[in-house]
């Protein structure tokens, strides 16, 4: 008995994972450009096509939930002010540097949330905690200042990966080879990614906290 009740305690802490959407949007793209690529396909086309699979992708979620909130509305109008640009420039360097502004909008935001009543990262990582995860998480918020004063720092490691990404691939669009930015590109978000994560864990790591 003890033993099935913690297996139904863990199942309903278990939560959804966000990685097959980041290897979806991150991936895709990837292969898609170097795919056009090979086909013979210039490198203005090449970006501009490929660069639509993850606002296609985001499209499709918010159709299949039918459930929109604040993140996904920011995350939707930025994908497709981004899918836009092909449209306004013939110049393969500027659509390569179009993500960072974004990437860089994404960044401001999550460090400008903590000027509101809750940092983004407490929203963002509660739609990915069930049960007594996510109430562990609402009770140490509501009840442990220290636990406050952490997740803000979190906070702001995460938005200033992100405006550093931002930085980065402005750097690398106007001065790396064409073909070489999107690989890269993808290798800087990945290791930045893990990066944060682990310093994340690290500043969070207390009371059990996960």
């Amino acid at each position: 008995m003890v033993e099935t009740k913690a297996a139904e305690t863990k199942t309903a802490e278990k939560k959804t994972t966000p990685v097959p959407a980041l290897l979806l949007d991150v991936c895709v793209p990837l292969a898609g450009y170097y795919g056009l690529r090979a086909a013979g396909a210039g490198q203005w086309w090449a970006l501009a096509l490929s660069g639509t699979a993850p606002l296609l992708h985001t499209v499709w979620t918010l159709v299949r939930t039918r459930r929109i909130d604040s993140i996904g509305l920011f995350v939707l109008v930025t994908m497709a002010l981004s899918a836009v640009m092909p449209l306004l420039t013939g110049s393969p360097r500027l659509l390569l540097a179009r993500e960072s502004w974004s990437t860089a909008a994404f960044g401001l935001w999550i460090v400008g949330s903590l000027l509101g009543r809750r940092p983004f990262l407490l929203d963002v990582t509660l739609k990915f905690l069930r049960g007594a995860a996510a109430r562990r998480w609402e009770e140490s918020w509501a009840n442990d200042p220290r636990f406050r004063r952490r997740l803000r720092l979190v906070t702001v490691l995460w938005g200033g990966a992100f405006l550093l990404d931002a930085a980065a691939r402005v750097v690398m669009a106007y001065t790396l080879p064409v073909d070489v930015v999107p690989v890269a590109g993808a290798v800087l978000l990945v290791v930045l990614l893990i990066v944060v994560r682990q310093g994340s864990v690290r500043v969070l790591r207390h009371r059990g906290t996960r």
